[in-house]
């Protein structure tokens, strides 16, 4: 049986569900109702339905009235049960898998609960329709002629009483249904390796000599690796190692910082760009379009959403609104209710949406991670933006950074400190923070009005990262790998003076 021949077939078989998208994008407020008495009706005998008087439900209005959003800190006593083996909780079902998700702001552990449901009609759902929507846009695609290259985390699964936890990546490849896991390199004992360096090695290893037409990842991870594929093999590019790569699905973080360096890397016309966007509670959203910077939020996978108006976010004590009442151009938090039982939870993410028929987005960042020391409101979005247009005007490239405040000192003002790491450096680093300066004025007013005169804040302070320091700081953190991210904002000076001492060290 022919390469070619599975390519057709699997083309084929995948090609079939985009109807049932279009479905949801013509009936996009019936599909989630739909969906949210289902998940009520499913959970009205648990524990916490029962407690909030599921069974009276009957409409988005008693259930936004009868229960409250729901931070981590509110639910962990409903899933450390669950851990140690008490079922019927929060979900009907067994629920066995728990994501392990620790972020870069906080020490502590977080154990998001991964139910049958949300791993077969989410999560793995959602891996089938990222190749639907990219072969429905590219009729001439070869993805199944070769396999795809998998940059998943960092840990194992564990088992702990009667309960397993870990990256979810690891719960996905553990749960991954044969057809993709004889698709995907490298092979399961190696995808599942702890320690992230031997790790790296031994994907190259294991690599190189496939033939690779797909990469998956999170960009700023995969960067590395494929820089340390160069390395090994002493070629100019990646198509000279893999000649048949045709697309790069990605997300976790922000594309811009890197686009420039993957095109040198994959020099190639049409190469494509995929952006998704999941996490450990959930899959969101998917691009559905060719060299498109919006995502298509899927709404027929066990999730029923809400937003917070930013402007009027007051953590788990704001009113949210379901899709129907959603703008563009407006930032807002997000909250999910799960078919992994999840009700009603703050999840940490800002997204926009850029439209609405159908319903598109675009992720702005994080409502922690902002900086607003000063009134400024400093969001993900303005930083990424800035950097764009400082970059575009430099001749720059950058591969990470991050940003904190300087407090004001009596009569001295205030500022925001910046370290980044640069792959080119700009010739003129004041002109580089001038661009940057004038960007972010432009994109926030809030700036822009703190930053007159240098009343409140005075020019940017940038320092230029000596070469690998984000990656040693990871490192020195026991977080290569996987889904850990720089944390880009903060409001605080932790992270800046934990980098600025290794940077001088």
């Amino acid at each position: 049986m022919s390469f070619q021949f599975i390519n057709s077939i699997i083309s084929w078989f995948l090609k079939k569900r985009k109807h049932q998208i279009e479905l949801f994008i013509k009936y996009p407020i019936d599909v989630q109702e739909e969906l949210l008495l289902k998940l009520i009706n499913n959970a009205k005998h648990t524990e916490f339905g029962e407690q909030n008087k599921f069974s009276k439900i009957s409409n988005y209005a008693d259930f936004s009235e009868h229960l409250p959003i729901q931070k981590y800190e509110s639910i962990q006593p409903l899933i450390e049960r669950c851990r140690k083996g008490e079922q019927n909780l929060f979900w009907p079902t067994k629920v066995k898998w728990f994501a392990k998700s620790s972020g870069t702001t906080n020490a502590k552990s977080k154990f998001i609960p991964v139910s049958d449901e949300a791993i077969e009609f989410c999560h793995m759902k959602a891996g089938k329709d990222m190749l639907c929507l990219y072969i429905n846009n590219n009729p001439d695609a070869k993805l199944f002629t070769g396999k795809s290259l998998r940059l998943g985390g960092s840990a194992s699964v564990y088992e702990d009483s009667n309960s397993y936890f870990g990256d979810l990546s690891a719960i996905i490849i553990e749960n991954m249904p044969f057809w993709a896991d004889l698709s995907s390199a490298p092979k399961q004992e190696v995808a599942l390796m702890g320690e992230w360096e031997t790790k790296m090695e031994a994907i190259i290893d294991e690599t190189i000599h496939e033939n690779i037409t797909s990469l998956a990842g999170v960009p700023s991870w995969m960067l590395v690796l494929l820089n340390r594929v160069l390395e090994k093999t002493g070629k100019n590019n990646i198509l000279e190692v893999w000649p048949n790569l045709e697309v790069y699905f990605h997300g976790g973080v922000n594309f811009h910082p890197y686009r420039e360096q993957y095109k040198k890397l994959i020099p190639k016309k049409d190469f494509r760009y995929y952006e998704t966007y999941n996490a450990s509670e959930g899959f969101f959203a998917i691009q559905d379009l060719n060299n498109s910077n919006e995502l298509l939020l899927m709404l027929d996978y066990g999730i029923f959403y809400e937003f917070i108006p930013m402007s009027e976010y007051k953590s788990e004590n704001s009113i949210a609104i379901p899709l129907s009442k959603v703008k563009k151009d407006i930032n807002y938090a997000v909250v999910i209710t799960t078919n992994g039982g999840l009700w009603r939870y703050l999840i940490g993410d800002t997204i926009k949406f850029t439209s609405t028929n159908p319903y598109r987005i675009k992720i702005t960042g994080r409502t922690k991670h902002h900086i607003n020391v000063f009134g400024e409101e400093l969001i993900i979005e303005n930083t990424e933006e800035a950097l764009k247009a400082a970059c575009n005007k430099t001749d720059a490239t950058i591969i990470d950074y991050t940003v904190g405040p300087v407090f004001m000192d009596g009569k001295k003002q205030g500022a925001h400190e910046w370290i980044i790491e640069f792959e080119k450096h700009p010739k003129c680093v004041d002109f580089f923070t001038e661009i940057l300066d004038n960007a972010l004025k432009n994109s926030n007013s809030d700036y822009e009005a703190k930053r007159y005169n240098n009343m409140t804040l005075s020019m940017p302070k940038i320092h230029q990262a000596k070469s690998g320091l984000f990656y040693n700081w990871l490192k020195s953190k026991g977080k290569l790998g996987g889904q850990h991210k720089i944390p880009r904002l903060s409001n605080d000076r932790t992270f800046i003076e934990e980098l600025l001492k290794l940077q001088n060290a």
